[in-house]
């Protein structure tokens, strides 16, 4: 289930309206300008540094740190990156993970709510091999109501990897989704809607949990 328009337009009027109200710790100044561009906007961020690690080692410097930063468009001071990245760089070894960067920076999940986005997760990825793929869709998701495959203008493998871009980075899409995309995507969501309860009905309704 992709978020709404309505979730989508939330979360960014309110990431908006926190960073006008004037936000000192860096790491959420940083998460509130992802959250203004959408539920995609962390996962963009992401993509910015994978794109930056030449050798694969999926860590970076300070200089590649404030570059990534840089290049997607966001506005942090000299001083809140440095500060930024000493909060992430707990073992002073002058490198972070960006997998632990986007920990630090997805937006915080109470225990109930990741355990449903888990539990959904779980559900997809039929293999159990922490991946979601087309062959782990078939029988889970129904195509038959969407709009493009009734129509005959796509077949039910083209509904299955749309349904997969919406969880998959920006502009990278592979056709499969990891464990740590769909939390990403789930956490953007999850910022938007401030009622528990609505977000347990969302969940248990969409995949039927």
């Amino acid at each position: 289930m992709a978020s709404t328009e309505r979730h989508e337009q939330d979360m960014r009027q309110k990431a908006a309206r926190a960073l006008k109200g004037g936000v000192r710790d860096p790491i959420e100044m940083l998460r509130l300008q992802c959250l203004a561009r959408g539920a995609a906007g962390i996962k963009g961020l992401g993509r910015a540094f994978r794109i930056m690690d030449d050798d694969g080692n999926k860590k970076l410097d300070l200089n590649e740190f404030r570059k990534g930063i840089s290049d997607y468009g966001l506005v942090l001071e000299e001083e809140e990156i440095r500060d930024t990245f000493s909060i992430i760089d707990v073992d002073n070894s002058s490198t972070i993970s960006f997998d632990e960067f986007l920990k630090h920076l997805r937006p915080p999940m109470n225990k109930s709510r990741r355990g449903l986005v888990l539990k959904a997760f779980n559900k997809l990825d039929k293999t159990g091999d922490g991946v979601i793929t087309v062959d782990d869709l078939k029988g889970v998701y129904d195509v038959t109501k969407h709009p493009k495959y009734v129509s005959g203008e796509w077949t039910d493998e083209q509904v299955f990897l749309k349904f997969l871009e919406s969880y998959d980075t920006p502009n990278q899409a592979d056709g499969l989704v990891t464990k740590e995309e769909f939390l990403n995507y789930y956490s953007g969501v999850s910022a938007s809607i401030d009622n528990d309860a609505y977000f347990d009905l969302m969940m248990r309704t969409s995949w039927k949990l």
